[in-house]
């Protein structure tokens, strides 16, 4: 296993100093003064640079005497989902029409505030929205699959017809009525979105009826922009909620990264220009554990001329790692470009190169976990 590399240690203070998640996993600050290690994007009062030293794993700083920040909680998976919040779900999802109130979440264990201000950041709704949408979903789901309305609005909770329809055409921007023919495409469509937590942090992966469309870093600076492309290619609304496609796409994760899966065979549903296709289809000819530089891409997608534009559309792929645009590297090797930073390229590329102990490196970052647990969801045209 080759040595992690870290940036130099004026980057790795600004980075602290400015509270970066970016580098999140890259690097640890360890507090002379105080004797405790952070994450770089620990909300603590920031030290002198001369009291800080910068470690690459949460266990060398473990084993060089400082212990862990109470704040940032370093040794713990970032932006993992607590575990009382993640049976909730798992309720909730088993019940769409399950209806809890501020008291039924404090006998669980749950502040009613904290839990509101948690979905506001993980999610961007409130859970009663995110409870609404997954009922939305379900309701959606039985509509497509032949239920009528009336069934599928009584089911999932609600007491009239007229309340189920004006919530399901809000948030579907059609009435219910119109939902068996949303599956072609028509105004209404609906792409369920989860939350999937991996070692290299968080990522939302999204699912039409064809197959994954969206899989993506949840701090990538584009998400917000794939998010709105998305919704104007597909005509559709994302809705938290289950797919299939899920289970197969978590179980291949699972297996990637603890290095024993090669090639994914999870559906895709990959829209865009004729151009964007043919970028991404060559992309997908790249065996696992190489490379390839843009020209040589550009080559292979028959249009050898066109680098720079082959790049871009590399920066519009919405689903990353199982379209591996991280394996495309500069002309003379060296990384380059990648929405979700480049430390994870590097972690990709060391991954599939064999350099990398995929548990043990897991766990000194603090990134570590079965996803398979977390959520359950093959390549398409």
């Amino acid at each position: 296993m080759t040595k992690q590399i870290m940036p130099d240690s004026k980057t790795m203070y600004r980075a602290l100093v400015e509270k970066d998640a970016s580098f999140d996993g890259v690097f640890f600050a360890c507090i002379t003064t105080t004797g405790i290690f952070c994450r770089p994007a620990c909300t603590a009062r920031k030290p002198r640079p001369e009291n800080v030293v910068f470690l690459p794993t949460a266990q060398e700083a473990l084993l060089g005497g400082y212990r862990p920040c109470r704040i940032c909680r370093p040794v713990e998976p970032p932006d993992s989902t607590p575990e009382p919040v993640r049976r909730l779900m798992a309720e909730v999802e088993a019940d769409p029409s399950l209806r809890l109130r501020d008291s039924d979440l404090r006998s669980r264990g749950i502040e009613p505030a904290t839990l509101r201000r948690w979905f506001k950041k993980n999610h961007g709704m409130t859970f009663q929205g995110y409870v609404r949408a997954l009922r939305i979903s379900a309701a959606f789901g039985r509509i497509k699959q032949g239920d009528t309305a009336t069934a599928a609005a009584f089911d999932h909770g609600w007491e009239s017809l007229s309340g189920f329809g004006d919530a399901f055409r809000k948030a579907l921007g059609a009435p219910p009525t119109r939902a068996s023919g949303t599956a072609k495409g028509q105004e209404g469509a609906v792409i369920a979105v989860t939350r999937i937590e991996t070692p290299l942090g968080p990522m939302l992966a999204g699912a039409s009826d064809a197959g994954i469309c969206l899989f993506e870093f949840v701090d990538r600076r584009m998400i917000e922009t794939q998010i709105e492309r998305l919704k104007k290619l597909f005509r559709a609304r994302l809705l938290p909620g289950k797919s299939p496609h899920f289970e197969l796409l978590s179980d291949e994760l699972n297996r990637y990264f603890a290095g024993k899966l090669k090639r994914f065979e999870s559906k895709l549903d990959m829209r865009g220009t004729e151009f964007q296709r043919k970028a991404w289809d060559s992309l997908l000819t790249i065996p696992y554990g190489q490379t390839r530089s843009y020209a040589e891409q550009a080559k292979i997608a028959g249009v050898p001329s066109a680098v720079r534009a082959v790049a871009r559309a590399n920066g519009d792929n919405r689903i990353a790692i199982l379209i591996p645009c991280h394996r495309v590297v500069g002309a003379d090797g060296s990384l380059t470009g990648y929405g979700g930073g480049l430390w994870r390229k590097k972690w990709l590329l060391d991954l599939e190169q064999g350099m990398r102990e995929i548990n043990p490196a897991a766990r000194e970052h603090g990134r570590g976990g079965d996803i398979g647990n977390r959520v359950r969801g093959r390549r398409g045209p």
